[in-house]
């Protein structure tokens, strides 16, 4: 697999959307082998992005500087900019990337711009809502299911609301975790429970002795 996962950023980003699925990726403990992935910012240009939340980010590469061999995973934010029509070269990229053998994993108005560039057409998906992707002409609207978060061949579609599920699919999609941390790990940030937590501690500890 490929070493780098790439994060689209762009301007007016939403900011709430991916960074559990950032943190998961970055965050060695319980990892099956940590440190294999690192995380890099792709943008249209190299000047600063600021996200929704007015927080400002220096892209490491363009989309035109990425190489999609290298790409294991392509992130897609959700945010203002696919609802009227940007963002199409990170569409584009997209499909470089899934040709390439890598993934791709959209949420909220991503899953939009995937929808535009006819890469939800033939896959099991979910967005914001049925009639939101409806809006797009696109044709795959018969596989659309009403879910937090889907995977299927390769591309990973969420809701905006549904942040824990987008992450828990990417890293069951890139193989970052054991089952029994993956789970523990989901239950604590969608319940706040704190026997998950001891669990989550129990099956990284596990992890780090074995």
């Amino acid at each position: 697999m490929a070493d780098d996962v790439f994060w689209f950023a762009f301007d007016g980003l939403a900011d709430w959307e991916t960074p559990y699925a950032l943190t998961a990726i970055t965050n060695r403990a319980g990892q099956k082998t940590p440190g294999r992935l690192r995380v890099r910012t792709v943008a249209l240009r190299h000047a600063v992005v600021t996200t929704m939340g007015g927080v400002h980010v220096q892209p490491h590469l363009t989309l035109d500087e990425m190489d999609p061999a290298a790409c294991a995973l392509l992130i897609l934010p959700g945010g203002d900019a696919w609802e009227t029509g940007g963002n199409t070269e990170a569409a584009g990229c997209a499909r470089a990337v899934l040709k390439a053998g890598g993934l791709v994993a959209a949420i909220c108005g991503a899953t939009l711009g995937l929808a535009r560039a006819g890469l939800l057409d033939e896959r099991r998906h979910t967005s914001n809502a049925r009639e939101y992707l409806a809006a797009s002409g696109y044709g795959g609207g018969a596989l659309y299911e009403d879910a937090p978060a889907i995977t299927d061949r390769g591309v990973i579609t969420a809701g905006a609301v549904f942040p824990v599920d987008f992450a828990r699919h990417v890293a069951r999609a890139l193989e970052l975790y054991p089952d029994d941390v993956l789970e523990a790990w989901y239950r604590l940030h969608k319940t706040g429970r704190a026997e998950y937590y001891q669990a989550l501690v129990k099956a990284t500890e596990a992890r780090a002795t074995a």
